[in-house]
């Protein structure tokens, strides 16, 4: 007698059920007709949780978010080449981050691709442009192993971006394969012996600082580094934007190299030495006429200890022991919160009441922008939290970042410091964060205006900005209200407009579960 007959699925549900052997068991999705067999697949597959996003820039933001607090992927779900356009804004963020992220992006059923339907475009071309690994599937039969090779390649150092490609016909069609197990993933390469000796030679010589990144920004391997820094007197610092630093009361302090160039220029002017470690040397976001690219002082001697790619965390174990560092103890923040300022609005203030009611373990989202800048030294000695930034640069991210951090850590409050224009971008997170019950208190700091470019136009030299040149400086005319905003989208909302009404507010904000939204007039 034969056996059973196996089982017969849709390659949609091999995908999904892939995908949760493999441990991806998140997706922000905003599905479209080709991924229908895949929406249909979730009630058929336990273990996938999907939350949905009105626009696929949220998705993929929130994507980042999600694996920069989890150090592995969640998935998104994306409508042909299109909505992976639409995604890719905030997928640059997350290529720059280093997050490992899977898309999944539906394409038009191969037999009909031929007749050239409205939606068909290059897909491959657009994932290309961020993703290290990408594959088209184009039988149920492979579904699987694609699947696990996916997952892989985006867990493969230092975090990577993948994109399989679902035609329609692959997801519906059925087949008898089973979902495939966990791919083996290259570990991050060690460090050669030389290269931690060279480190140790650069850091004796005086005016050194390490320069951090990645998995270094956590606290455990900062405590190294400070015990390196104990031994050396080298300083600690780190990039402009970081993905995830993990700083406060208790914690080794590391110093972001400032964002203005002129500021940068005069921060690292006087080191003669520097080691990076899953780092690259600090280059300036943009160029300016007059002045230079690369931010440290002409005759500074440069060193890779470990590549984004490398073993950083082994790198600075065996580094401090070249160096005889455990022996000498890590300086840490004291927890000193400052008081709660009172009376009319301004940045420093505000920054002031932020420090002080920082809750404990908070994960904070900055897209602050210029309202933003005094907020990490004023945050200094703050209850511990995680600081998230935006290392791409593509505004628009601070809401999905948020939403990716709540659903990746829902026992910890979620703070986003976003400002008025970039919030825009993607104004919709708001409806998910509502949606889902995500515990995010959103700070929104509104000038009405793009104050980061009134100060890019007069830092390029390009001169006195007339009545045309301003109209596109401004977001004023009409005024934007956040709180109408919010509210529209079923998030509570209040307006502060001095400093006793904010610490009201966001002190009440924090004590609740559930999203709401403060709006700061400026």
């Amino acid at each position: 007698m034969s056996g059973p007959a196996a089982a017969v699925v849709t390659g949609a549900e091999i995908l999904v059920r892939t995908l949760v052997a493999c441990g991806v068991d998140t997706c922000f999705t905003n599905p479209g007709t080709s991924e229908m067999h895949f929406v249909a697949a979730l009630d058929r597959v336990e273990g996938m949780r999907c939350v949905l996003a009105l626009f696929e820039g949220v998705a993929t933001g929130a994507a980042d978010g999600y694996a920069r607090m989890t150090d592995r992927p969640a998935s998104t779900l994306l409508h042909l080449g299109p909505g992976l356009a639409n995604g890719l804004a905030n997928l640059h963020n997350a290529h720059r981050a280093l997050s490992p992220v899977v898309n999944i992006v539906g394409e038009h059923a191969t037999y009909h691709r031929q007749h050239d339907p409205p939606l068909r475009s290059n897909i491959d071309a657009l994932a290309g442009v961020y993703s290290s690994w990408s594959q088209s599937v184009e039988s149920s039969g492979a579904t699987a192993a694609a699947a696990a090779d996916a997952v892989a390649a985006a867990l493969t150092p230092p975090g990577r971006i993948s994109t399989l490609i679902l035609p329609a016909d692959t997801a519906w069609s059925e087949s008898s394969e089973s979902a495939a197990a966990p791919r083996a993933v290259p570990a991050r390469a060690r460090v050669d012996e030389t290269r931690v000796r060279a480190a140790a030679d650069t850091l004796r010589n005086g005016d050194a600082a390490l320069i951090l990144n990645g998995p270094l920004l956590r606290s455990a391997p900062l405590e190294i580094c400070g015990r390196i820094a104990a031994a050396t007197g080298a300083e600690l610092l780190a990039p402009t934007q970081v993905p995830r630093l993990e700083r406060g009361g208790g914690r080794v302090f590391v110093d972001r190299i400032p964002y203005v160039i002129e500021s940068a220029l005069k921060r690292l002017r006087h080191l003669k030495h520097v080691v990076l470690i899953n780092a690259r040397a600090p280059v300036a976001f943009f160029a300016y006429p007059g002045k230079p690219s690369v931010l440290l002082p002409p005759d500074c001697e440069v060193m890779t200890l470990a590549d984004p790619a490398e073993d950083g965390l082994d790198a600075i174990e065996r580094l401090a022991d070249a160096l005889g560092a455990r022996q000498h103890d890590a300086v840490r923040e004291p927890f000193r919160p400052p008081a709660l300022p009172t009376g009319a609005v301004t940045l420093p203030g505000l920054a002031a009441v932020i420090a002080a009611l920082m809750p404990e373990q908070a994960i904070v989202v900055d897209e602050s922008i210029t309202s933003g800048r005094g907020l990490l030294p004023a945050t200094r000695t703050s209850a511990p939290h995680d600081w998230l930034t935006n290392p791409g640069g593509s505004i628009g991210t601070g809401l999905p970042l948020a939403i990716g951090a709540a659903v990746a850590c829902p026992d910890r409050k979620v703070v986003c410091l976003e400002s008025d224009g970039s919030g825009m971008y993607t104004v919709q997170g708001l409806w998910t964060m509502a949606r889902e019950r995500l515990d995010v208190v959103t700070v929104l700091f509104n000038n009405r205006t793009y104050e980061i470019l009134k100060g890019e136009f007069r830092h390029v030299g390009a001169g006195v900005a007339g009545r045309k040149a301003s109209d596109m400086l401004e977001i004023g005319r009409p005024d934007l209200d956040w709180v109408k905003l919010a509210n529209a989208q079923g998030v509570g909302a209040s307006r502060a407009t001095t400093l006793d009404e904010f610490a009201t507010y966001l002190r009440a904000a924090l004590a609740e579960r559930g999203p709401y939204l403060i709006e700061v007039m400026l």
